[in-house]
């Protein structure tokens, strides 16, 4: 009986490291004075690298386990990918770690209005309550309606990251049948390196040696390591549990933005925040089987 009951406590440690290290990406990419195309490109590159190494070790070869079609849609979800986290971290550069994450973790809305255009899947009552509660939370966590204000213009770069994350979501939720979801990291990772290595070309300076450390902590940490972590973890606790801890990552992140960065939130932007978390987990538990797989890749 101890060792179940040790088991889970593990799981959920894990899950909660895994949590932390999502939301220290969005930390990472606000102090790195680098443009969001070196950030992703870093990120991604490095944890191709990781996954190369760690998926051997737990008995995965990605490059050998995927026809040709099921690769094509990996590659097409590393594309979005791409542009996922190219928003993002714009959102965190302009706006700051608590608007860009906020604006991000609206994506349970965009996931019930995609799937209600695309698959014509229509939303339940419990999923036009969290629709509601995201939208009052964006009310309140937006700031001066202000054609060049950068908090403004982070918010809106993070809200078009939520809604990428819910196309990603959708597109994997396809593939996750048949494929194991770090193999479908290391497919997507490979698309983002082979996407923007030609664009290195035309940056105008390279990353500093400090620079290049916290690339490599964004991309082992914060993405190969932490996907690692949460994948063993949801062997262990049910989905939608493993969803709300998942959930927890804008916390994590403005807690630490204001420990590390001084960056303190509005009271507005803390009640805006709560509604928008509040819909994630409302979504986790309505959605128990497919919330905590919604994506290959947290943010």
């Amino acid at each position: 009986m101890t060792e179940p009951r040790t088991s889970h406590r593990l799981a959920h440690l894990q899950l909660h490291v895994a949590a932390a290290l999502f939301g220290l990406s969005a930390l990472i990419g606000a102090a790195l004075a680098l443009s969001p195309t070196l950030i992703v490109l870093g990120r991604g590159a490095f944890a191709l690298l990781a996954l190369w190494l760690l998926c051997p070790l737990l008995g995965s070869r990605p490059w050998r386990e995927v026809g040709a079609a099921t690769a094509g849609w990996l590659l097409l979800g590393g594309a979005l990918l791409t542009i996922h986290w190219l928003t993002f971290f714009a959102a965190v550069q302009l706006g700051g770690v608590a608007l860009g994450t906020l604006g991000f973790a609206c994506f349970p809305a965009f996931t019930t209005v995609f799937e209600w255009l695309l698959l014509r899947s229509r939303p339940s009552r419990r999923a036009l309550y969290a629709l509601g509660a995201v939208s009052l939370g964006l009310v309140l966590v937006t700031p001066n309606l202000e054609l060049g204000d950068r908090a403004l213009a982070g918010l809106l770069w993070g809200v078009c990251s939520g809604a990428l994350y819910a196309l990603l979501a959708i597109l994997n939720r396809a593939t996750s049948a048949r494929v194991a979801p770090l193999v479908a990291s290391w497919w997507q990772c490979l698309m983002i390196t082979l996407l923007l290595a030609p664009f290195a070309l035309f940056e105008e300076r390279l990353p500093s040696a400090s620079e290049w450390g916290l690339l490599a902590l964004l991309g082992i940490g914060c993405t190969a390591l932490a996907y690692t972590l949460f994948v063993q973890a949801l062997g262990k606790v049910r989905a939608s549990a493993a969803a709300v801890v998942i959930a927890l990552e804008p916390v994590y992140a403005i807690t630490a933005a204001w420990l590390l960065l001084g960056e303190i939130p509005a009271t507005r932007t803390l009640a805006g925040g709560a509604l928008i978390l509040l819909a994630v987990v409302i979504s986790a538990r309505g959605e128990p089987q497919r919330s905590a797989r919604a994506s290959s890749q947290a943010p």
